[in-house]
């Protein structure tokens, strides 16, 4: 069977009290339910500011 890639560049905006881990393994069920795959990574932005591993503020975006 032939595939194709897509590309998805955005955000998700979802409320401060939501676990990152939490959005993410909602999107993946959504992937595999589809019998769908996605490769990449992602990261967390608060107040315009990525957030490093240790919960600090990061580069601004």
């Amino acid at each position: 069977m032939k595939t194709k890639e897509i590309e998805i560049m955005g955000c998700i905006n979802v409320p401060i009290n939501t676990d990152i881990d939490y959005v993410i393994d909602k999107f993946i069920d959504f992937v595999e339910q589809n019998n769908w795959f996605f490769g990449c990574g992602y990261r967390e932005i608060i107040d315009g500011h990525y957030v490093n591993e240790d919960g600090s503020f990061g580069e601004k975006i």
